[in-house]
């Protein structure tokens, strides 16, 4: 089996560190992974240790947020040269925002009628990688664990039996701190096409993230982004449904392109979705040969 979408605790919304991945990926049955934390490459030393210990392979990744057409995308950069200062400044550059952006979105999250203090997300961030980062699913955290609030109106599609209860963190963001949404704080992230070609000049290959989550309503940009110059479509992801994985398949095949497995697993951030759960049902042959651009990248 093949999981190449995965983040640890050196993603602001992970849980799991990488030799604790690499155990549950070696648990699982997984024989090639990456751990695709977001805008940075701090997991991967540690990562390629644990994998080996294993008997995994590794491929280096990383998943950078990046902005097309006025709208937030995210890209996959495999076999990148890591340790390359590139992705420390990518790393810099959203930290340099994410303070703001944290104040921001609690000011909005206090407007929605809510009690949470700076004190409460300081708390809940202590100790992790992007201390500085408080997202919407860590407000989706304090919100639903707070006792004052189990009976809350906005919070009940969220709650055991809910329709938002699957992934209730990330749905909560998704509904209220994603893009266009209330609570958003924007964070001026880079283009597509300096993203795609920062990681080629790393020697890397850009494939387009689960793109049936990014491009809802925006099905006619997927052009103009496979002009940017990437390499793969991620089509076997944890959000796809199986007519949305052939879809992908279609244009990736049409554009001559490889395509990708990824679980996109986080933790409690996601606890419906685990490692391997990408919907991909052929023989590990069959994913190896699709891969092939990929294999010389691999540790």
């Amino acid at each position: 089996m093949i999981d190449l979408h995965m983040h640890s605790l050196y993603s602001s919304d992970g849980d799991f560190s990488p030799a604790d991945l690499a155990a549950k990926c070696a648990a699982a049955g997984i024989s090639l992974m990456s751990i695709t934390d977001h805008n940075t490459v701090a997991a991967t030393e540690e990562a390629i240790t644990a994998a080996k210990q294993h008997g995994i392979r590794y491929l280096p990744g990383i998943e950078i947020d990046c902005m097309y057409e006025n709208s937030g995308f995210h890209m996959l950069g495999y076999g990148i040269d890591y340790r390359n200062s590139d992705f420390a400044a990518i790393e810099h550059h959203v930290r340099a925002q994410d303070r703001q952006a944290a104040y921001l979105m609690l000011e909005k999250t206090q407007t929605l009628g809510f009690d949470v203090q700076e004190s409460d997300m300081q708390a809940l961030a202590a100790g992790r990688y992007w201390a500085e980062t408080w997202t919407g699913e860590m407000f989706a955290e304090f919100l639903l664990e707070h006792p004052a609030y189990q009976d809350h109106p906005l919070l009940k599609p969220y709650r055991a039996g809910g329709e938002r209860s699957s992934n209730p963190f990330v749905n909560f963001y998704w509904d209220f701190y994603a893009q266009g949404k209330p609570c958003h704080a924007p964070i001026h992230y880079p283009a597509m096409q300096k993203i795609v070609d920062i990681i080629h000049q790393n020697n890397g290959l850009a494939v387009l993230a689960h793109p049936h989550m990014n491009l809802k309503g925006k099905a006619h940009l997927l052009d103009g982004i496979i002009k940017t110059g990437i390499d793969g479509i991620e089509a076997f992801s944890s959000y796809h449904s199986p007519e949305q994985i052939q879809k992908s398949l279609n244009d990736a095949a049409q554009n001559g392109l490889f395509t990708t497995f990824g679980s996109d697993f986080h933790g409690k951030t996601k606890p419906s979705i685990q490692l391997a759960q990408h919907g991909c049902t052929w023989p590990l042959a069959d994913m190896e040969r699709q891969l092939d651009k990929l294999w010389e990248k691999v540790i």
